[in-house]
């Protein structure tokens, strides 16, 4: 009976040791993925060319993020400016020095169930990833 123990404890010990830092490795490449879209989309929105990130930057970063593995639905964006204006209104961009706070975030997705082998409980079903950061718009209007 204890060698049945025995067994059962180490082979629940070396999968864990097994898997554990495979689930890892996508959670800090999901979260770097989302973490890249995020700059990469700050840096065209603020630009002086936008000024605001509009809702179809917003379907092509989900299209990018869909190739990565993501669920598109499943993505979570904020676009919100530090004036209180609505920075996602391409009709009205945001002036040159108002920033442009953007965030991305995507669940767990039950990627560290396996911790449950250990004793650690895995995040909760509304806890999520996220990249984001913020830039201030270069957008200078143009008086033609």
């Amino acid at each position: 009976m204890k060698q049945l123990l025995v067994f059962v404890l180490f082979s629940t010990l070396f999968c864990w040791l097994m898997f554990s830092p495979i689930y890892k490795h996508v959670l800090v490449i999901r979260q770097a993925l989302l973490q890249q879209e995020a700059d990469y989309m700050l840096e065209i929105g603020a630009s002086g060319r936008f000024g605001y990130i509009d809702g179809a930057m917003v379907a092509q970063s989900r299209e990018r993020l869909a190739g990565y593995g993501f669920n598109p639905v499943r993505l979570e964006y904020e676009v919100v400016s530090t004036s209180g204006e609505e920075a996602t209104n391409a009709s009205s961009p945001l002036r040159r020095g108002t920033g442009i706070r953007l965030r991305i975030a995507y669940p767990y997705e039950n990627l560290l169930q396996i911790d449950r082998l250990i004793g650690l409980e895995p995040p909760s079903g509304e806890a999520r990833i996220a990249g984001g950061g913020m830039k201030m718009s270069e957008y200078v209007a143009r008086s033609d």
